[in-house]
């Protein structure tokens, strides 16, 4: 621990005790900003910080460079070494004497990743994008079950008790969605909530996103980059973030910290609303919640559920022929893009006819409008619808 460090928490602990003794207990949060290394410069961080002076939520404090309007704010100085900014970050995270910080890029290890935060422009609503940075599980769609319980515990934090959740419509989505049914069947508390398009559903289209169709969108962390990247920068030509409050904590099983993550294109407006995204989940003790969530997740089968989907495929013994041709012309939709061909391999086996397609809102598998009962039947037993 550094000498500045070291003074800095022998200096909690002194007003702690003159907290004790008059009787004047609640100390303000504190939130760090690491300052250095923005393409837009040192005068959007300044504009932030002062900001969030101005709304006096939060002590602020700085970790950068030494720049003039820094002694306007407690300031941990480092030189200008990104490196450098992040251990120290971490020190003064670990040691309590701040309780988030909004930092520019930050190697979060194998298993976190960073939930976003936006306002959807046709309701302006909030939306959380579950995820954005980061890398759950080297298995997309463990990964994407994953994320949809990071995406819970950011918005639980911030205080939407019974947030509704989604899946977006990329590939996985479908093998998510079985997935997580299957969690919430064995008792973890999940609300589901539903397209708004004509079909509706738990997977959602572009559409839903532009409404905030519900509060948690779950996807992988590249797709919800880009999203955060079109959300946060699409009135501005691309090269200035001007919406939302960035790509948000990083969350995972055993993962603590209250870091959340700005990019280097984030303008003042979303800086100062990551700081304020890093005190609301402060201020909602994101880690026990996060803590609490993954408990109650692994009561219901999580690990079981991750383990199923990152287990290898049973290989193909036998080649199955198709039965006699007929018109197929009944769609039966929801059946995941990957598994698509093995769907019609189940259906052959149990003689009955089938085709593979794509209808507009996605994969179908195309039968004899006689066969549809029959194989929709022969597809759920088999796990795939």
């Amino acid at each position: 621990m550094s000498d500045q460090v070291k003074q800095t928490v022998k200096k909690v602990f002194e007003d702690l005790a003159t907290s004790l003794e008059t009787g004047r207990m609640e100390a303000k949060i504190k939130i760090g900003l690491t300052i250095d290394g923005s393409e837009l410069g040192l005068d959007v961080m300044k504009q932030a910080a002062f900001a969030i002076k101005q709304k006096n939520l939060f002590d602020l404090v700085l970790i950068g460079s030494d720049v003039e309007w820094a002694a306007e704010f407690e300031h941990y100085s480092t030189t200008d070494c990104q490196k450098e900014a992040a251990e120290l970050m971490e020190e003064l995270l670990d040691s309590g004497e701040i309780q988030g910080c909004v930092t520019l890029h930050y190697n979060f290890p194998i298993g976190v990743s960073t939930v976003g935060k936006v306002i959807t422009p046709a309701l302006g609503r909030e939306l959380y994008i579950a995820t954005t940075t980061g890398t759950t599980s080297g298995a997309r769609n463990e990964a994407m079950v994953l994320n949809a319980i990071n995406g819970l515990v950011a918005a639980k934090a911030c205080g939407i008790k019974q947030p509704t959740i989604g899946i977006l419509n990329v590939e996985g989505a479908k093998t998510v969605e079985r997935s997580l049914i299957a969690l919430q069947e064995n008792g973890y508390e999940l609300a589901f909530g539903e397209s708004q398009r004509e079909d509706g559903g738990k997977v959602l289209r572009g559409n839903d996103l532009l409404l905030g169709s519900v509060d948690v969108v779950v996807c992988d962390s590249l797709t919800g980059n880009i999203l955060m990247k079109l959300f946060s920068a699409y009135s501005s030509g691309g090269n200035y973030e001007t919406l939302g409050a960035g790509y948000g904590p990083g969350i995972g099983r055993h993962y603590d910290r209250n870091i959340c993550i700005i990019s280097r294109a984030s303008g003042a407006p979303v800086i100062a609303n990551a700081l304020e995204y890093a005190y609301e989940l402060a201020k909602g003790k994101l880690g026990k919640v996060s803590q609490a969530e993954y408990q109650k997740a692994d009561q219901a089968g999580l690990k079981q559920i991750c383990s199923e989907l990152t287990a290898a495929p049973a290989a193909q013994t036998k080649e199955i022929e198709p039965p006699a041709k007929e018109i197929v012309t009944s769609e039966i939709a929801g059946i995941e893009i990957m598994e698509l061909e093995d769907a019609v391999k189940v259906l052959w086996e149990a003689d009955i006819y089938a085709e593979s397609g794509m209808g507009c809102t996605g994969p179908i598998v195309l039968v004899n409008e006689k066969n549809l009962p029959a194989a929709q039947d022969e597809l759920k037993k088999a796990n795939y619808l």
